[in-house]
């Protein structure tokens, strides 16, 4: 996927990295790059279509808004995180989101966050959105920050949108910014009339079912369906509308948690062993796999660059 951003990385002072990035982007902590020598990175910000957009590159290990950041600044706006090069896993109200190039995720500057790097390089857009004017036009649709769907056609037209906001003259500025709240709207009742859509519905109970059960190895697509009152049949059938089936999401989630797992403060704790039965996986072959396909590295490589890492306080 085509980088938006030509943002290039200097070597930089760690203050200076950490100063930039509080000027643009608001107060956060930021943890140094678990390895000897230098930082690199660069912040700047660019003023398009009527959005601040901030423009980050880093290899810092972490990064936390926390409560006491919050209280600081207390964050007037929502940032549409776009990954543009590189990984990162967001948490934010009691989730762990991985996000690589192209995904997006809205975080909500009021609440807690914290975004782990693990000194690997990367590149970042962030669009700063009006927290008034995101409250008046989609209510309560971002609080708590909101992972936007790739698989979701409007996640391709937001993108388009947001590469011509990048690149048009100031002429087409407010047409750009238009479409892109009304793009972002569209996409926000749709996941409303999932809701009320019989199918929906089970979908929507299915990923809480996950997201409560994925721990226990005994909980695969069968005893889902079971929970769900449908046949396993059917419910491939439902998941389909989401391009993939109710195993590959269940995987998918186990092997989120477990990175979000070892790559925390507290992860150097624990054993990879531990931690790939306390996420779900009964196969320990099948999980380092499967996690070295989807992350690139091993578990044992996540958790090494948790042992360097300092705490940030909350």
């Amino acid at each position: 996927m085509q980088a938006l951003s030509r943002i290039t990385s200097a070597v930089i002072p760690i203050e200076m990295l950490r100063d930039d990035i509080n000027k643009i982007c608001g107060a956060f902590e930021i943890e140094p790059p678990y390895r000897c020598g230098p930082s690199h990175g660069l912040a700047r910000k660019q003023k398009i279509s009527g959005f601040d957009i901030a423009l980050v590159s880093q290899d810092v290990a972490m990064a936390a808004r926390t409560r006491t950041c919050i209280r600081r600044d207390p964050g007037e706006h929502f940032f549409m995180l776009i990954q543009d090069f590189g990984q990162c896993v967001v948490h934010q109200n009691g989730t762990s989101t991985m996000l690589a190039p192209g995904d997006m995720f809205i975080v909500d500057a009021t609440q807690p966050s914290k975004f782990i790097y693990n000194g690997q390089l990367t590149h970042q857009v962030s669009i700063h959105l009006p927290r008034d004017e995101i409250l008046g036009r989609f209510g309560t649709a971002c609080d708590g920050g909101i992972a936007i769907d790739r698989d979701d056609p409007l996640w391709l037209a937001m993108r388009a949108v947001l590469v011509k906001m990048l690149r048009s003259s100031s002429e087409a500025s407010g047409q750009l910014s238009e479409a892109f709240y009304g793009l972002m709207g569209a996409y926000f009742q749709e996941r409303r009339s999932q809701v009320t859509d019989p199918r929906g519905q089970t979908i929507e109970r299915a990923l809480g079912l996950i997201a409560r059960h994925y721990r226990d190895p005994e909980f695969g697509p069968g005893a889902l369906a079971l929970r769900l009152g449908v046949s396993l049949r059917s419910l491939q059938r439902y998941f389909e509308a989401l391009g993939e089936t109710p195993g590959q999401r269940l995987v998918q989630k186990r092997l989120s948690q477990a990175y979000a797992d070892l790559s925390r403060d507290e992860g150097a704790e624990v054993s990879v062993v531990d931690c790939a039965y306390a996420c779900g996986f009964n196969d320990l072959s099948h999980f380092y796999r499967a996690f070295r396909q989807r992350y690139g590295m091993t578990p044992g490589e996540v958790k090494s660059r948790s042992q360097t890492a300092g705490a940030i306080a909350q």
